[in-house]
């Protein structure tokens, strides 16, 4: 995923989280909101310890990672999305995270939450 569509700053992540749109999935909970001033979307991802080790955190990162990618062009411009994996996504497949991410995206992206200004945070 291109640096400028990663999510880096706390105040993003809790902007998604506690002011944000939500999906859940038996692997992922996503969480969306949309800034009016936005430019691009940008993702970030949880992955906790009950996940599993950090090798395991990591290569679940990265799987939701190349999913996220492919689905940028869904989200429209000023997106804060944030990807929480659970810990059953440890053990899921390719296929099960991409439906699971399609579906929640399905939900979070036709009834995006849209936040009034920047000072809203």
């Amino acid at each position: 995923m291109p640096t400028r569509h990663r999510m880096r700053r706390s105040a993003d992540f809790a902007t998604a989280v506690r002011r944000g749109r939500r999906a859940a999935r038996s692997t992922l909970v996503a969480h969306l909101v949309v800034l009016p001033d936005g430019e691009l979307p940008r993702v970030g991802f949880v992955v906790s310890r009950a996940v599993g080790q950090a090798v395991v955190r990591n290569l679940v990162r990265r799987r939701l990672r190349h999913l996220a990618q492919d689905r940028l062009g869904l989200l429209p411009a000023g997106t804060l999305l944030v990807v929480r994996a659970l810990p059953s996504a440890a053990r899921a497949s390719n296929e099960e995270l991409a439906r699971d991410l399609d579906a929640a995206l399905g939900v979070v992206v036709a009834r995006p939450r849209f936040l009034a200004s920047e000072s809203a945070r």
